[in-house]
């Protein structure tokens, strides 16, 4: 019987004394895993180093040959222009022309008082952004040479891009990195807590976009990278 009792007290024993470890076990581990999730910010202007400008005018009439003619002599004079300017010739695309048969149109209530209407683009594609911005608004001067540039089109808007993106990537990621660090820093000061290595991180998408409607040739570019990092006692 007193076998018995001393069995039955070492069982106890054993038993609080493996609680007691896995409790500390368990302690040790959620103390190695605390961990704070925080995101960096990198944002830079930059401005747009291509832009590609479509030059759209109209032709109407009711002789093919006749409309053929005008516009060859247009195409000309716009080649001319943007070279006498500073354009490279092997910078300048000329579209083939777009013919609506005006009689053609079943949903015309009234007959058109010309049969064609060709619309005609000449597009500089160009690395010149300020000389091609200068053109735009200088274009007025092709009105003297009876060419009249249309607005407004939303098949032809000038665009401006940026693709130096891979030369500024390295300094934006450290940038987004240092941010998201300073902020864990805080985090961890505020909770009483040292920060430890980094448990992992991600870096997100950049995204190019244009500074506001006014000036689509300044570009914006954003990055966010998220940062796990461990945080200690």
């Amino acid at each position: 019987m007193k076998s018995q009792h001393i069995g039955a007290l070492a069982l106890a024993i054993a038993v609080v004394i493996l609680g007691l470890l896995l409790k500390q076990g368990l302690t040790s581990f959620s103390g190695k895993e605390r961990t704070v999730n925080v995101k960096g910010l990198s944002e830079m202007e930059v401005p747009a180093d291509k832009v590609t400008w479509p030059l759209v005018y109209k032709e109407i009439g009711n002789n093919l040959q006749d409309l053929y003619v005008r516009i060859n002599k247009n195409n000309k004079v716009l080649t001319e222009f943007l070279i006498s300017h500073g354009i490279d010739a092997e910078e300048i695309g000329i579209n083939a022309p777009e013919i609506i048969d005006m009689s053609a149109e079943r949903y015309s209530t009234s007959p058109a008082p010309y049969r064609y209407n060709v619309t005609s683009v000449v597009t500089v594609s160009s690395s010149k952004v300020d000389l091609v911005r200068k053109l735009i608004s200088d274009q007025g001067e092709l009105l003297k040479q009876g060419i009249a540039i249309i607005g407004g089109e939303y098949r032809y808007n000038t665009v401006y891009t940026f693709s130096g993106l891979n030369q500024i990537k390295p300094q934006m990621i450290e940038e987004a990195t240092r941010n998201a660090r300073a902020a864990a820093e805080k985090f961890a000061q505020d909770s009483e807590s040292k920060l430890g290595k980094i448990k992992n991180a991600s870096q997100g998408q950049f995204t190019i976009t244009d500074r506001d409607e006014n000036t689509p040739y300044i570009k914006r570019i954003r990055v966010v990278t998220t940062v796990n990092y461990y945080l200690k006692d």
